[in-house]
């Protein structure tokens, strides 16, 4: 099916930085990982989403791809949009994150601050080798 406004698709696109589709009415299915997370996104900010939800958005890409998802969620951020990072990879995390929500057993244990905790300190919090309240920020 061919898009009823791709100058408005391409132009949302180009200005997140997302220009990678060489073909505008390429179904999105057919797109790669980082590109199809791409468009997700700039579908929301083009939409006016009042905040993003991205769950494991870095892990089907590759690390070239992967870097334009983390990208692109600065940008969002940058931005002013909200947004909520579901995700495994910690490296990842501790780049984006303002404030890290660290579950233990399938319940918040507490919030942690990325600039003054490590990944380990959220790694021992999130498997009970450290207790939340000599953590939490």
């Amino acid at each position: 099916m061919v898009s009823p406004q791709p100058a408005f698709a391409r132009e949302i696109l180009s200005e997140l930085g997302q220009m990678t589709i060489q073909n505008i009415d390429q179904t999105v299915e057919t797109l790669s990982g980082g590109q199809r997370q791409g468009v997700a996104v700039a579908r929301a900010a083009a939409f006016g989403s009042k905040a993003i939800i991205l769950d494991e958005p870095t892990a089907a890409p590759g690390g070239k791809e992967s870097r334009r998802v983390l990208a692109l969620i600065l940008d969002m951020r940058a931005r002013g949009i909200p947004i909520i990072l579901i995700s495994h990879n910690m490296p990842h995390v501790f780049e984006v994150a303002d404030r890290i929500p660290v579950h233990r057993l399938g319940r918040r244990l507490c919030v942690i601050d990325p600039k003054s905790h490590s990944m380990s300190d959220a790694v021992a919090l999130m498997t009970g080798a450290r207790a939340p309240e000599a953590a939490a920020a």
